[in-house]
C-alpha cells in the first residue's frame, strides 16, 4: 500500500490498497510498525478512487503536482476570474519561541487553518470583505514579517515556549480582535529529532507534524515527507539518530 495524502484533522494517513483507499489512524496512543520502502508519485484521488502513477519524482510528479493560485496572491488576482468575495481573516501566528508570521484565511476557518500549521499563539487581526483586499493587506505587513515558516523551523521551537513578551509587543501594534493559545494534547521537555519513519508509539500531531516515540527518542515526522512511500507491514529495521535521553 501507498501513503497518497494525510488528514490532521482526523487524524490519519491516506493509503491506497488493492481494495481502494483507507485510512491509518494516527490517534495518540497508536502503534505505527510500518517499513518505508520505495516511493514514487503519489498520483491523485478522484471519487474517493486513487490513480497510480510510476514517475519517480515524490511525493508528487509534474503531471500531478498543484500550486493552489490563491497562495501566491498579493492583490491582483491570477485566476481568470476573481471568486474569494466572502469576509477573509488577516492575521498573525506565532510559532516558539520568536518567529512570527502574517497570513490570511477565510474567516469561518481561522481557527482549523491556524492548528493547520501548528502555531503556538495567534491573533486575529483585521477581517476583509473579499480576498483581495485581505491579501493587499499581508502584503504590507510581510515587509516587516514573514509569510511563510518552514516545517524545520517549526520543529525547533517544539517542546519551547513562546517569547510572550515580544508576541505582546507586536500584538498590541495591531489591536486584535481575537487571540488564540493552541494546546494540541503533548508536551515535549525539548525539541524532537526529525526524521522520516513510520514506526513507533504516537504522542500527538503538532501542524502537518507526527510526533512519536522509537527506542527512547522522540521523532518529528513531516508527513508530507511520507506522501508517495510504499509501506510494508513490520517497523523498520533502519539504523535511526538518537537524543541522548536514550542512553540514560
Amino acid at each position: 500500500m501507498q501513503v497518497v495524502g494525510y488528514d490532521s484533522g482526523m487524524p490519519a494517513l491516506y493509503v491506497s490498497t488493492s481494495d481502494g483507499i483507507d485510512t491509518v489512524s494516527l490517534e495518540p496512543g497508536t502503534e505505527l510498525e510500518f517499513s518505508l520502502e520505495n516511493r514514487h508519485c503519489a498520483g491523485t484521488l478522484h471519487d474517493d478512487t486513487h490513480i497510480s502513477c510510476s514517475n519517480e519524482r515524490a511525493p508528487y510528479c509534474f503531471d500531478h503536482q498543484s500550486t493552489w493560485v490563491c497562495a501566491k496572491c498579493t492583490g491582483t488576482c491570477l485566476k481568470d476570474e476573481m471568486d474569494c468575495y466572502e469576509d477573509h481573516a488577516v492575521y498573525l501566528a506565532a510559532f516558539a519561541p520568536d518567529v512570527f508570521k502574517v497570513g490570511v484565511t477565510r474567516l469561518w476557518r481561522l481557527e482549523t487553518r491556524l492548528r493547520e500549521q501548528g502555531a503556538d499563539r495567534a491573533a486575529h487581526i483585521r477581517t476583509m470583505s473579499d480576498g483581495r483586499v485581505a491579501r493587499e493587506y499581508e502584503a504590507e505587513i510581510a515587509q516587516t514579517l514573514v509569510d511563510r515558516v518552514r516545517v524545520p523551523t517549526k520543529i525547533d521551537g517544539f517542546g519551547r515556549d513562546v517569547d510572550a513578551e515580544r508576541w505582546d509587543e507586536l500584538c498590541d501594534e495591531f489591536d486584535p480582535l481575537e487571540t488564540f493559545e493552541f494546546d494540541y494534547g503533548f508536551e515535549l521537555s525539548d525539541a524532537p529529532l526529525a526524521e522520516t519513519i513510520a514506526t513507533g508509539t504516537i504522542r500527538g500531531i503538532k501542524g502537518r507534524v507526527l510526533v512519536l516515540d522509537n527506542a527512547g527518542t522522540t521523532y518529528a515526522v513531516d508527513m508530507r515527507n511520507l506522501v508517495g512511500y510504499e509501506l510494508e507491514e513490520g517497523g523498520t529495521d533502519r539504523e535511526l539518530q538518537s537524543s541522548l535521553g536514550a542512553f540514560s
